[in-house]
């Protein structure tokens, strides 16, 4: 168990380049990489063993009115993993929404406050998290020719409900389908955004929608643009196991020459490291450092499943390796574009150390923690 000691500092305005933080052992001046107003929380967490019981009592009477309060709105394979994560910590309340009575059950299960929220159906107001959040994390899928659904339907009230509030933190997560085909270059954040896809100009509808909700509430938002997303119960491993037909999206993506993808862990170590290195109409790409095609990560992956569980499946040879006698669909047809993703600013503005620095560590560490299949 970890308790999180709770420290509040103030920024230096927005014309000073140098911020102060503070840790319990020192404390010191650096250039700050986006100069910003707001209050940022660092968190510090030692391990039970290693406070005195007085220290303990402290916190525990202090958790009521310095617990920091996760509204996460869509709680799909990314927004579970993050609310599961932060439930551990001590210094964390999460609520989440969902859109059906079934998954709303399932999350109940798993000890998560949930709120079933349809956009353009539900009554913003009886989301009551919204009003306890002090961090906001939008998960909801864009709307093809409105961008995000929750700004479209809600925007004037979302304003007014969460302004005057507790809320210091917003993240939206995108995705890095906003570059649209760039030939194959390396992109980073700075290059412009050229969707082609309608999904992925509704995607950069809603980052503009959601980057501009700071000058209503004046609270940090940044916006993280995720690459392919793999993790436990949904990587390539997971696809050779079960022998499924592959969905439309995984169809499109045979192919391409680059994915960038990134593992649902380090997502959420890029949004701990926002919170806590808050910043304004920032924009990040979360991707690991090989982008690399479908192909060669199944292959990767067979070999791994062959290697742990020798003769049990059915493997595809290697010139059909995502197997499912799926046809390889062009480049011009894919409508995802070839791009391979930088990721140089979450290591230097947020400090973010990649668990998996390539999609090889990431399916290690998931075939590693499964069980035999049956």
């Amino acid at each position: 168990m970890e308790i999180c000691n709770h420290i509040q500092v103030r920024l230096f305005s927005p014309n000073s380049p140098l911020q102060f933080r503070v840790t319990p052992q020192k404390f010191y001046f650096q250039k700050a990489l986006i100069p910003t107003t707001l209050y940022t929380r660092r968190l510090i967490c030692k391990s039970s063993s290693e406070l005195k019981k007085t220290e303990k009592e402290q916190i525990s009477e202090s958790s009521s009115t310095n617990s920091m309060v996760m509204c996460i709105l869509g709680m799909g394979f990314v927004g579970e993993f993050v609310g599961e994560r932060l439930k551990k910590e001590n210094c964390w309340k999460v609520y989440g929404t969902c859109t059906g009575s079934s998954k709303k059950k399932e999350l109940e299960m798993l000890g998560f406050d949930v709120e079933i929220f349809k956009t353009g159906e539900t009554d913003l107001w009886s989301l009551n998290s919204l009003q306890q959040a002090t961090h906001l994390l939008v998960s909801v899928p864009p709307i093809v020719g409105i961008g995000d659904p929750v700004l479209y339907h809600y925007g004037n009230l979302l304003r007014s409900r969460l302004s005057g509030g507790k809320l210091q933190w917003i993240c939206y997560l995108s995705s890095t389908s906003v570059y649209g085909d760039c030939g194959g270059a390396w992109v980073d954040e700075d290059y412009p955004a050229n969707p082609t896809s309608d999904s992925a100009k509704a995607r950069l509808a809603a980052e503009e929608g959601w980057l501009s909700i700071v000058d209503d509430l004046g609270v940090s938002v940044q916006v993280l643009r995720l690459g392919g997303i793999y993790g436990p119960g949904r990587s390539a491993v997971d696809t050779i196991i079960k022998q499924g037909s592959l969905t439309q999206s995984q169809r499109l993506r045979e192919g391409k020459h680059y994915t960038s993808r990134v593992h649902v862990a380090d997502i959420y170590h890029a949004i701990k490291a926002s919170i806590e290195i808050p910043s304004s109409r920032r924009i990040y790409n979360v991707v690991d450092d090989l982008p690399a095609p479908r192909a060669e990560v199944f292959a990767f992956a067979r070999d791994l499943v062959e290697k742990r569980w020798p003769g049990k499946f059915e493997l595809y040879p290697s010139n059909n390796i995502s197997g499912y006698n799926t046809p390889r669909i062009s480049k011009a047809t894919s409508g995802r574009g070839e791009k391979r993703v930088l990721n140089d600013r979450i290591k230097k503005e947020l400090e973010v150390k990649l668990l998996h620095p390539s999609y090889k560590s990431g399916l290690e560490e998931i075939i590693n923690v499964m069980d035999c299949p049956s």
